[in-house]
């Protein structure tokens, strides 16, 4: 994960929630791939209670990155779903 700055400077805002590990590995790989810091709430949770979804992880950016995350986050949704709708 990239790191800008001390911890203790950056503001960390809400991107998204995720209760898929799969979905979250991908939603990492963007955002490494974008240069964009982030952190992960609740990420290994299922790890205790395996089949069990009790809390989701909660993907956190720094306020200045979020509207340019949440942008790559539409733009992979939009190419899921249209390669979904090819395959039918």
């Amino acid at each position: 994960m990239p790191s800008y700055g001390s911890e203790s400077s950056r503001k960390l805002v809400p991107l998204c929630d995720s209760g898929d590990v799969g979905e979250l590995a991908l939603i990492k790989s963007l955002l490494d791939g974008n240069g964009i810091a982030y952190a992960v709430q609740h990420e290994h949770i299922g790890a205790l209670y395996p089949g069990v979804a009790l809390l989701g992880s909660r993907v956190m950016v720094e306020e200045c990155d979020k509207q340019r995350a949440e942008v790559l986050l539409s733009r992979l949704a939009l190419q899921v779903r249209e390669t979904t709708e090819e395959q039918d």
